[in-house]
């Protein structure tokens, strides 16, 4: 089983990237590669850009508050709840390109949102970053008490992914690159399975379908996420 090997004192990390598919069998919709993806459905220029925000904040915050609604309403799933029995059997790093907390709320420790949060806003006026769990259309910054100004914490189209030096540090230390659920088309995403390759670490693909890069990657792993990933990390603690 690629990846499976003892760990001990000071062992290299497994590196795992998580995209929708790992959070779709918990009810939230990915964002592409089938027709109800959700950019199958809405235009994203037109609801994911600074340039969208500014000229229409209502229809931004009216899409972003009915996602936030159904994510609390969602629940972690047997993929989720996999990947905290793999924090804490083995060095891992958890990196997911999701703007959803199910990860943080099946249990595991310090994940790296590249993409942001939804469950977080932003002010654009005094720079604060506050738990938000309410609907933002309309609200006020509690921080500087401004109006109009909070957006969602997320990333959008023609803006820099977050704590790209983190993770790129950490997937240069990894002994084993791992993706999940993700559709390969999303750089810089798509392009670590390539950096893994170029530094001779492993690289394994877990999906419900090839990626864009599967070709890429050393092994793969193909099914519903709720019974691949649990299967892999069987495998991995059990070695």
């Amino acid at each position: 089983m690629l990846g499976a090997r003892p760990h001990g004192l000071g062992a290299a990390p497994v590196f795992v990237l998580t995209g929708a598919g790992l959070s779709a069998e918990s009810g939230l919709g990915t964002f592409r590669g089938a027709p109800d993806a959700l950019w199958a459905k809405h235009n994203p220029y037109d609801l994911a850009t600074p340039e969208a925000f500014a000229r229409d904040p209502a229809l931004v915050h009216s899409f972003y508050d009915a996602r936030r609604r159904a994510l609390l309403d969602a629940m972690p799933n047997a993929a989720h709840r996999a990947l905290k029995r793999l924090q804490d059997g083995t060095p891992t790093v958890l990196c997911t390109q999701n703007v959803d907390d199910l990860l943080e709320r099946a249990g595991t420790a310090d994940v790296i949102h590249m993409h942001g949060m939804l469950t977080q806003a932003r002010c654009l006026r005094c720079s604060a970053v506050l738990e938000w769990r309410e609907d933002l259309g309309g609200a006020f910054c509690p921080a500087c008490g401004g109006a109009g100004c909070l957006r969602p914490d997320v990333m959008w189209f023609g803006e820099e992914p977050m704590h790209l030096d983190r993770i790129m540090d950490a997937l240069a230390q990894a002994r084993l690159f791992v993706a999940i659920g993700t559709s390969g088309s999303v750089y810089p995403a798509a392009g670590f399975v390539a950096e893994a390759r170029r530094r001779h670490i492993q690289t394994l693909e877990i999906n419900l379908h090839p990626s864009d890069t599967a070709r890429q990657f050393d092994a793969a792993q193909y099914g519903p996420a709720t019974e691949a990933v649990p299967a892999w990390v069987d495998a991995v603690l059990g070695a």
